[in-house]
């Protein structure tokens, strides 16, 4: 399913009193894993369409006590039965089901932050179920999902963050209004987690800085030929070609290592705060953020020597995630 996305959330004013009850209601709600939908945590109550029912339902009962007419009585019981078996259909529709949400995947500043939902199913088919995350707008805009019997599906809700850094998540709410809109049933599950947001790097990427080596390295800059002289092996990366790679080894282990040569060996660099002067705090750290990615990319060995806070050469996803995060505290 296609994230939908909506715009950060927006702190209720001091006049909007449903709102601050609202954000007042919310703050208190206990942050789960995973929700099961029960009886204790469904809510419902009629739509707008079902209160216009229920007075077309008066209107007809006073007409055919009036007229006393027997087809009248008939029709308006028969219409109210179907309104009271239509609001059992509605709050089962989401009684039973049970959310969980997948590990979280940072995102750039500016970019829409994904949260996977997979909903369990563990009885009949569910049609017409909303999702929707609370984000202080109305209406909240929603992903309807089907859902099979004994069955799962994924959900994917997408955000903006009003800023870089480590945020809270948003309160997800599932609504249901089958099978005819007489009723609307919804629950509000808060997930425990928090997202992180990246600084955006910048574009196009700017020319590497005047890099220094780590402390303690003396070795040249990196070649980048090919080499013919064996030195060993080390993780696969990203840009390897086939013969580099050591398929006895991997056919053996299922790991993939490469053959590092002579030429391949690289330098060790040290990205540091001060290369980005003349810049404000938000285009330095925009700047060192497109400078780790081309680094990681490059599969140097790098660090990052921010304010506060250092990281030693090393590479890998752990790394740049370890470097990112440190951006987006700054």
């Amino acid at each position: 399913m296609a994230p939908t996305t909506a715009p950060p959330a927006v702190r209720p004013s001091f006049f909007d009193a449903r709102g601050r009850w609202r954000a007042w209601w919310d703050a208190r709600r206990e942050p789960r894993e995973s929700l099961t939908l029960t009886q204790r945590n469904i809510y419902i109550v009629p739509s707008r369409a079902g209160l216009m029912f229920g007075v077309v339902l008066v209107l007809l009962l006073v007409v055919a006590i009036n007229y006393q007419l027997s087809l009248g009585f008939a029709l308006t019981f028969l219409l109210a039965g179907s309104a009271a078996a239509s609001m059992q259909m509605t709050h089962g529709s989401l009684r039973g089901l049970t959310l969980h949400l997948k590990p979280l995947v940072p995102a750039f500043d500016g970019d829409a932050a994904v949260l996977e939902v997979v909903v369990t199913n563990a009885g009949a088919a569910r049609l017409g179920v909303g999702f929707g995350l609370d984000l202080g707008i109305r209406p909240i805009p929603l992903a309807y999902a089907e859902i099979p019997a004994q069955g799962q599906v994924s959900v994917h809700l997408g955000w903006l963050a009003p800023h870089r850094g480590l945020h809270a998540l948003p309160v997800l709410r599932v609504e249901s209004r089958y099978p005819f809109g007489l009723f609307r049933a919804w629950t509000i599950w808060r997930p425990a987690g928090q997202q992180w947001i990246y600084p955006r790097p910048e574009l196009p990427t700017p020319p590497w800085p005047q890099v220094d080596a780590a402390q303690g390295d003396d070795r040249p800059a990196a070649r980048t030929g090919a080499g013919t002289e064996f030195e060993g092996v080390r993780a696969y990366r990203r840009g390897d070609t086939l013969r580099q790679v050591v398929w006895k080894k991997a056919a053996r282990t299922g790991e993939l290592v490469s053959r590092e040569t002579a030429g391949a060996v690289q330098r060790e660099l040290v990205l540091r705060w001060q290369q980005a002067q003349g810049l404000d705090t938000e285009a330095r750290v925009s700047r060192l953020a497109a400078w780790v990615l081309a680094a990681d990319a490059a599969g140097h060995r790098w660090g990052l020597a921010l304010p506060g806070a250092e990281l030693a050469p090393d590479n890998g996803a752990s790394h740049r995630h370890a470097a990112l995060r440190a951006l987006a505290s700054v």
